[in-house]
């Protein structure tokens, strides 16, 4: 029986070893976790005609934004449980790698744009899959789907800048999430205040640190992001923590910090082929995902911990599910031929699956075929009800391909279903 390969942090037996490297800096009682501090900070409202007399004056003078401790020294220790469950969920996602990155079908490109649409959704970016598709083309009628498109750049970025996690890469990942709808901030941490709900930093329900903090904060996290002496899957969801209370950017946060754990994964040697759609298991309970970042900010890690471990099972079997689906589309494709099809017709099946939308030139670039040649292949695929013509964008006739669509979609379906409290 194949045996899952060990990635950096995870322990030959059924508990982690907690090890604290010896450097100089923070010294914390193994079962302590640093909360986070409040400072007063003062604040000039911007005059809102629309805002009532009374809240312009519950909008005005000093407010108590968060002073978020140092962690890159700190020892995350966790209770026997919680490190069974992590070890647990990395073995799983690890044996999810192998078994679907081994496949011939292309499901690395399909769960990197599950998972980017999960995380949209996390933020209330809903959109279906054929917008998406559509939005990556070029299509700028959906601005829900033109965001959660931008989302997926974001994740490619991520995985393609997994091997060094460092500020640079973290500003690249944010630039290619918002270029293209707030190029101004895209790639640069916030210089003004932010927070989370209220119309006011007076009245919001968490106030980030200031601005003047991040740069400090944001190099204090990634020294945390590479150390080696952690279980990956601990780290990650401490470190997506620590990362959504800074909150560096103005806005994209939550959708960067999310793919931040995919690279995380990557770089750690728990993913090597395939990104986990861990937001899609964050979805299914995004109450509990959204009370356990509060717990954290109050010096508790369990409960984003296992959080994460518990949302990886069931990204894992969403994912299992998404990839049988495909593997069924695409064998009927191929069964509907009669026969075995020519390279030219395999290089079109191939791409449809991977990519639920596309043009003649696309695979014509991707396959090396003539233009005339690609026509032909996708009017064959049109005649067996493989794809379906959708419209025109910038001027070229775009084909989607109706069951990948629909498994997309019903990958969504699954993962927005809440669990019953």
């Amino acid at each position: 029986m194949d045996q899952p390969r060990v990635p950096r942090g995870i322990s030959s037996g059924a508990q982690f070893a907690q090890r604290h490297r010896s450097e100089p800096g923070v010294s914390l009682p193994a079962a302590e976790w640093p909360s986070i501090a409040y400072e007063e900070k003062q604040w000039e409202a911007q005059h809102d005609p629309a805002q009532s007399r009374r809240q312009r004056l519950r909008a005005r003078g000093p407010y108590q934004a968060a002073i978020v401790p140092n962690i890159a020294n700190a020892n995350p220790a966790i209770s026997g449980q919680a490190a069974a469950l992590v070890e647990e969920a990395t073995i799983e996602t690890v044996r999810f790698d192998r078994d679907l990155g081994d496949d011939t079908a292309p499901f690395a490109a399909l769960l990197l744009r599950s998972e980017s649409a999960a995380s949209s959704q996390i933020e209330n970016l809903t959109v279906g899959a054929k917008r998406i598709a559509l939005a990556q083309l070029g299509d700028r009628s959906s601005s829900n789907a033109a965001l959660a498109a931008s989302n997926i750049s974001a994740m490619v970025a991520a995985v393609d800048l997994a091997d060094n996690l460092d500020e640079t890469n973290i500003l690249a990942m944010h630039r290619a999430l918002m270029a293209g709808s707030e190029p101004e901030m895209a790639g640069r941490y916030r210089t003004e205040a932010v927070w989370i709900g209220g119309n006011s930093p007076h009245a919001a329900m968490f106030v980030p640190p200031s601005h003047e903090r991040v740069p400090q904060d944001m190099e204090d996290l990634i020294s945390f992001m590479q150390r080696d002496d952690i279980p990956a899957l601990t780290q990650a969801a401490i470190a997506h923590a620590q990362f959504e209370t800074i909150h560096p950017f103005p806005d994209g946060n939550g959708r960067t910090g999310r793919a931040l754990v995919g690279s995380m994964l990557r770089n750690k040697g728990v993913t090597e082929k395939v990104t986990i759609p861990v937001s899609s298991g964050l979805l299914t309970d995004t109450k509990a995902y959204f009370d356990a970042l509060g717990a954290f900010r109050e010096g508790q890690i369990e409960p984003i911990v296992e959080m994460f471990a518990e949302s990886t099972f069931r990204a894992t079997a969403n994912g299992r599910q998404l990839a049988e689906d495909i593997r069924i589309i695409r064998q009927e494709i191929y069964t509907g031929f009669g026969r075995t099809p020519g390279e030219g017709l395999k290089w079109a099946i191939e791409l449809i699956v991977r990519e639920p939308a596309i043009t003649a030139q696309m695979l014509s670039d991707t396959a090396g075929q003539s233009s005339s040649a690609a026509y032909r292949n996708i009017d064959r695929l049109e005649q067996l009800g493989a794809l379906k013509l959708s419209g025109h964008i910038n001027g070229h006739r775009v084909w989607v391909a109706p069951k990948v669509i629909e498994a997309l979609d019903n990958f969504a379906s699954r993962a927005g279903r809440r669990a019953r409290g």
